[in-house]
């Protein structure tokens, strides 16, 4: 027996969004329900969140964690998707939505297995529509290695690749420098010696 898929509208998603206690991710009407994630996983992200924070406190920056979603508008294909990154950065005053953002300047993803296609392909396609975003970084969990997706003064994307613990993470659209060992501080499994 077949049942027909449901689609529903972002004002629907937004709605039951609200009072679901699992996250989910709306990709053009279809809703996918988001994994937990490892202790790794949110020690990098706070580790990151927290040394952002005290970097952008009292400018017109905010910094998020991975409850707040960030809208994108494919217009091309008249399609909208809500991914829920693990830290996002916005400085852009129209950015007035409650529970959700649209001008992002800096996106980051901390790497899991069941998520790393996702980030690495459709996530990266997609956030690179939004205008704002200037930079896009991918962290692994497992091992010391980030991945920066930087958009030049032409509009132009590049890859830079950290691997090793003596590189430093430039967050150029925060002006913010991380050391790999501020990145994987209290991370067990990853050795930075």
């Amino acid at each position: 027996m077949q049942s027909p898929l449901y689609f529903f509208t972002v004002e629907e998603y937004l709605e039951l969004e609200q009072i679901s206690d699992i996250r989910h991710e709306y990709f053009a009407g279809e809703v996918f329900a988001m994994a937990g994630s490892s202790k790794e996983h949110n020690i990098i992200t706070l580790n990151i969140a927290s040394r952002l924070r005290s970097q952008l406190r009292g400018t017109s920056c905010n910094v998020f964690m991975s409850d707040m979603k960030v809208r994108i508008n494919l217009a091309n294909q008249n399609q909208t998707i809500f991914y829920y990154p693990d830290v996002i950065v916005s400085c852009d005053s129209e950015d007035q939505d409650r529970y959700f953002l649209n001008y992002p300047c800096l996106i980051i993803e901390v790497l899991s297995p069941s998520t790393e296609t996702i980030d690495k392909r459709e996530k990266l396609l997609n956030y690179r529509s939004l205008l704002s975003l200037k930079e896009y970084v991918l962290i692994s969990q497992d091992e010391v290695k980030v991945e920066v997706y930087r958009q030049n003064e032409k509009g132009n994307w590049t890859i830079q690749i950290l691997m090793n613990r003596d590189d430093k993470l430039h967050l150029d659209s925060v002006g913010l420098i991380l050391e790999m060992t501020e990145i994987y501080e209290d991370v067990i499994n990853v050795a930075i010696i």
